[in-house]
């Protein structure tokens, strides 16, 4: 890992993963394999691997995939995890806290999968930080929680979801240069990790950065 970690953030999302019975990997977040099935793959980035759901079902797709977390226990569930399923050499992992520092490397998809945190982080920036990361033609992915869910470790009720175009207004990219190619709110029905079923909203941002042109 490079850079210094936020205590505070680091306990918290440790005692998070930490927290998981089973010690499983998570399902793949149904946008993410809606959008990458259709794709080449080539060499990706999991802005906060969790579970590690993503990170596994790209690399058993065919992509190079460098898995980032601020916990420890999340970062090494996914290394385990890609050691018995015979994909190593197909998945990096590599603890970060994204506040303060950022994976080196060009991508041709960074996938931010409900990439909140109730501790400050200047999450444009970090953003940002992956769309100037990306190869030409690569896509970020931003998929948001749009609603709360009843498993969801915020349940404050005041919680303002930011809607697509309020996150592309924060990232502030040249329109020219990372065009949007999807910014909606599409709605599913979802299970949590005890079971619970739901209906919940997602909030999805596309970007790509454009061809570099002679």
């Amino acid at each position: 890992m490079t850079g210094a970690l936020s205590p505070n953030a680091e306990s918290f999302w440790e005692q998070h993963h930490r927290a998981r019975r089973d010690g499983g990997i998570g399902r793949v977040n149904p946008l993410l394999k809606e959008i990458a099935g259709s794709l080449r793959p080539g060499a990706a980035l999991d802005l906060g691997c969790g579970a590690g759901g993503d990170t596994i079902w790209l690399a058993r797709h065919g992509w190079q995939v460098t898995a980032v977390d601020i916990s420890r226990s999340a970062v090494e569930r996914v290394r385990t995890h890609s050691r018995a399923l015979g994909i190593t050499s197909r998945v990096i992992g590599e603890r970060h806290d994204l506040a303060r520092s950022f994976p080196a490397g060009e991508f041709d998809l960074i996938s931010a999968q409900y990439f909140h945190t109730p501790f400050t982080l200047d999450r444009a920036r970090v953003l940002r930080n992956g769309a100037h990361a990306l190869r030409p033609g690569g896509l970020l992915l931003i998929v948001d929680h749009g609603s709360t869910a009843p498993w969801s470790w915020n349940r404050d009720p005041d919680t303002h979801y930011p809607t697509p175009g309020e996150i592309a207004a924060e990232l502030a990219l040249d329109a020219e240069e990372w065009p949007i190619l999807r910014a909606d709110m599409p709605r599913r029905r979802a299970t949590g990790s005890g079971g619970q079923i739901a209906t919940v909203t997602d909030n999805v941002l596309l970007i790509q950065r454009r061809e570099r042109r002679g």
